[in-house]
């Protein structure tokens, strides 16, 4: 991991403030090729209204996939503020993107949350389900990790 996988890590967890902000679960992603943004998102799945599939994680994953070829998201990275659920890991799988880099690991996740009702954890780290794969995907992380929990302090009581 370099600087610019934490700078692109930094930003995911801004997103993840900025979807706090809006009441939202603190959670943020983004795509990005070759250098270049392809796609960024915050979480929208919280709350009783929330669709519980829009993680941040899905949202951009299938906005580039919308946008960009499979060829270019082959080289492309999802920088996520927490580890992909296996919802999200799966998006990221079909959608052809290469490389994963997250802040926040699934354990922690669970220490922050609890046993929330709008955040069941489920302990299925993103590397076992991308090992169940036919192509392999590169999976770079914790990292970040008080950065990213910060985000989480007092949200989940």
């Amino acid at each position: 991991m370099d600087e610019q996988d934490l700078s692109y890590l930094r930003s995911a967890i801004a997103l993840a403030y900025e979807a706090r902000a809006r009441g939202q679960h603190p959670f943020g992603a983004l795509v990005v090729a070759d250098g270049q943004i392809l796609a960024q998102a915050g979480n929208i799945s919280g709350g009783p209204k929330g669709d519980a599939t829009q993680h941040a994680e899905l949202i951009a994953v299938s906005e580039a996939s919308r946008r960009f070829p499979p060829e270019r998201l082959a080289r492309a990275t999802l920088y996520s503020s927490a580890e992909p659920c296996a919802m999200c890991a799966g998006a990221v799988y079909w959608s052809r993107i290469s490389r994963v880099v997250y802040a926040l690991s699934e354990k922690r996740l669970l220490e922050l949350t609890r046993n929330h009702p709008e955040n069941p954890t489920l302990s299925l780290p993103c590397r076992e389900v991308f090992a169940r794969g036919q192509r392999r995907i590169e999976v770079l992380g914790p990292a970040l990790e008080e950065e990213a929990a910060a985000a989480h302090l007092g949200f989940w009581t």
